[in-house]
């Protein structure tokens, strides 16, 4: 546990800074800000891929959905805790450099600032509060020796998280109108649906087929608190997939047709 804590730590802020430094070199024309921004992006989509793999490795290792173990699906957890705060701090740094580059921000790490952040990131705060206060002490203590195939399938969640970071990369890169960004959108789409919105009836399915259950019958089979905690999970899923689905219709909508380039 504490090695495990310890190398997370270690090594997102380690990142970070590797990610800051050659930037640096390579777009020495960009501000701070932008610099900050694409490192944070970066380090996410790293951390993503490989919730993404444990998670796989987790699956694919659980034939007893219920009663199988690996060791990643305990271990990891401490690496999410690790980037979780990280991470924090991270979008913390991001909205106060935006906030700068504006002419708006407080002095740093002053009440008003911070204030002004939670207030801006509410969501995301929250988000990631949950998994620190509540997901942690379930996934660690509280299931006891049982579902680590449902803790792989909660890392598998992270698998969209390297497109939604690419397209706001290009976007910064001003390539919002290059096919990239528009095909990089379907995948958008496509893994946050798979992955965050069906992951949950999969995770039912899942365990009806163990159980030899209708699945309809699974939520009153399971502990109160695994509902409560799966529909804790998807309703900002569900809000983040709404807004997706809106930039999707704008993005695509405002193409020009065939009849406009003539």
């Amino acid at each position: 546990m504490w090695q495990t804590l310890a190398l997370g730590a270690l090594l997102f802020p380690a990142l970070f800074a590797a990610c800051l430094r050659s930037l640096a070199r390579l777009a020495p024309g960009w501000s701070r800000k932008d610099r900050i921004v694409l490192s944070g992006r970066l380090v996410s989509s790293t951390q993503a891929m490989m919730a993404t793999l444990s998670g796989i490795v987790v699956i694919c290792s659980c034939k007893d959905v219920v009663h199988d173990r690996h060791w990643l699906a305990q271990e990891y957890v401490w690496i999410v805790v690790s980037y979780m705060t990280y991470d924090l701090y991270i979008m913390y740094l991001c909205y106060w450099h935006k906030s700068e580059e504006k002419g708006e921000a407080p002095r740093k790490h002053s009440l008003a600032s911070m204030t002004g952040f939670l207030r801006r990131e509410r969501l995301m705060v929250t988000h990631h509060i949950f998994i620190l206060v509540i997901l942690t002490p379930v996934a660690v203590h509280l299931r006891g020796e049982l579902g680590d195939f449902f803790v792989g399938c909660i890392y598998t969640a992270e698998l969209s998280t390297p497109f939604v970071s690419l397209g706001k990369i290009l976007m910064q890169l001003n390539l919002q109108d290059s096919l990239l960004h528009k095909v990089n959108g379907i995948l958008i789409l496509a893994t946050f649906f798979l992955c965050r919105i069906l992951l949950f009836p999969f995770m039912y399915w899942a365990y009806a087929r163990q159980m030899g259950l209708p699945i309809y019958k699974v939520p009153f089979r399971i502990p109160f608190h695994c509902n409560v905690a799966n529909a804790l999970l998807i309703a900002p899923q569900l809000y983040w997939f709404a807004l997706i689905c809106r930039k999707a219709f704008r993005l695509y909508s405002s193409s020009p047709s065939p009849d406009r380039n003539r």
